[in-house]
C-alpha cells in the first residue's frame, strides 16, 4: 500500500494511431509569411537527421506511414521536389538539401531555447504547500536536512489549511492527509502516497499514567478529550476500538493541531495524533502514548504528495519524493522495497 502512485488517464501518442490529417490545398499559391504545417516540417527534418523514415518515426512516436505522408504533404505544399526515391531509400534533392539545412538549424535553435528555459525553471526553488500541522511539527526540520544533503535543491514551504490550486500554478506540489477513501487526482495532476500513519492517544506522562491505572474496558469515552476542529478523529478511533460512542463527545476545541498538542503537553487532556505531529514531543518525553491492553491500531488516511504532471520530473521533486518516502517509512516501520 505504501508508495502507491496515481497517474490520470491520458492519450498515449506512442501507441495511438492518427486517424485524420489536416486538409492541405495542393494548388494553393505560396504567400509571404505563410508556413507549411509544423508536423510536416518536423517529420522532414527528423528523417534526414536520423537517417531514415523508420528511425524518425520511432523518435517522433509516429507510424512510419504518417511520416512518409508528412513529407509528401510538405512537397505538395511547397510545389517543389525535396526528395528522390530509390527503392526503399530517400535522398535529398539539391533544393531539398538546402532547405533541410536551414530547417534543421531552426529546429536545433528551438530545442536549445526549450532546454535553456527548462533548466532556468528547474534552478528555481520548488514551491511546496502543506497542511500546517505536518509542516511545522515534522516537515520543516526534515526539509532542512534534505537541503543539507542536496545543496542545489531548494524548497519554499508554505503552510496552508487550504489545498493549493496546483493547476492554477499556486504551487508546484502539495502535501496533506487524505482521509479514506482517496480518489485519484484530477487530470493534469499526479499523486504519491508517502505514509499511512497510525493515530495515537497521547497525554502528558502524569495524565497518561493516571488514565492507564483507572481506565476500565469501555470507559475510554470518559477521557478528557482534546479536539482540533471537530471530534471526528476521536469518534473514529473509539468506534474502531469497539467503544459505544455517545451522540455528543465531550472535549475542548483548539482549532489548530499545534495548540491541541500544546494543551495535551500541559496536562489539560488527551490528544489523538499521528507520530509525525508529535515526534519531537515523544522524543523529549513531554507526551507519551497511553497504553491500553486491547487497543487496536487505527489509521484513517494517508499523507500524499500531489504535483502537476509537468513538474513531476523536476529534479528537486524527484529527490524530495525519495527522501520523504525513506524518512516516513522509517518512522512508520513500513518497507519501501
Amino acid at each position: 500500500m505504501l508508495l502507491t502512485e496515481w497517474c490520470p488517464q491520458r492519450t498515449n501518442a506512442k501507441y495511438g494511431r492518427q486517424r485524420h490529417f489536416a486538409k492541405v490545398s495542393m494548388n494553393s499559391e505560396h504567400r509571404p509569411g505563410r508556413l507549411p504545417s509544423f508536423a510536416s516540417l518536423r517529420a522532414f527534418e527528423a528523417v534526414f537527421r536520423h537517417g531514415g523514415i523508420r528511425k524518425a518515426a520511432d523518435q517522433l512516436n509516429l507510424n512510419h506511414a504518417v511520416v512518409s505522408r508528412h513529407i509528401r504533404l510538405l512537397e505538395d505544399w511547397l510545389g517543389i521536389a525535396l526528395v528522390v526515391r530509390s527503392g526503399n531509400r530517400l535522398f535529398l534533392t539539391e533544393k531539398g538539401a538546402e532547405y533541410h539545412a536551414r530547417i534543421s538549424a531552426a529546429v536545433a535553435e528551438m530545442v536549445l531555447a526549450t532546454d535553456d528555459l527548462v533548466e532556468s525553471r528547474n534552478s528555481k526553488p520548488l514551491r511546496l504547500s502543506c497542511v500546517p500541522g505536518f509542516a511545522t511539527q515534522w516537515l520543516a526540520r526534515n526539509l532542512a536536512e534534505f537541503e543539507r544533503a542536496y545543496p542545489d535543491c531548494k524548497v519554499e514551504l508554505k503552510p496552508t489549511d487550504t489545498q493549493a490550486n496546483l493547476l492554477a500554478h499556486e504551487a508546484d506540489a502539495d502535501i496533506r492527509l487524505f482521509v479514506d477513501p482517496m480518489t485519484g487526482p484530477p487530470r493534469g495532476l499526479r499523486a504519491f502516497e508517502l505514509a499511512r500513519p497510525e493515530l495515537l492517544p497521547l497525554a502528558s506522562p502524569e495524565l497518561a499514567a493516571e488514565l492507564e491505572r483507572h481506565t476500565q474496558p469501555g470507559s475510554c469515552v470518559e477521557w478528557p478529550f482534546l479536539h482540533d476542529t471537530d471530534d471526528s478523529e476521536w469518534r473514529a478511533w473509539l468506534h474502531k476500538n469497539g467503544h459505544a460512542v455517545p451522540e455528543v463527545l465531550p472535549g475542548s476545541l483548539y482549532w489548530h493541531s499545534h495548540l491541541t498538542i500544546a494543551a495535551a503537553r500541559d496536562g489539560r487532556g488527551v490528544v489523538i495524533a499521528s507520530k509525525f505531529l508529535v515526534d519531537g514531543n515523544l522524543k523529549e518525553g513531554s507526551l507519551v502514548k497511553i497504553e491500553l491492553p486491547d487497543a487496536r491500531p487505527v489509521a484513517l488516511g494517508s499523507y500524499f504528495l500531489v504535483a502537476r504532471e509537468d513538474r513531476w520530473s523536476h529534479p528537486t521533486l524527484v529527490r524530495l519524493r525519495a527522501f520523504l518516502r525513506q524518512k516516513m517509512a522509517k518512522m512508520t516501520g513500513e518497507s519501501i522495497g
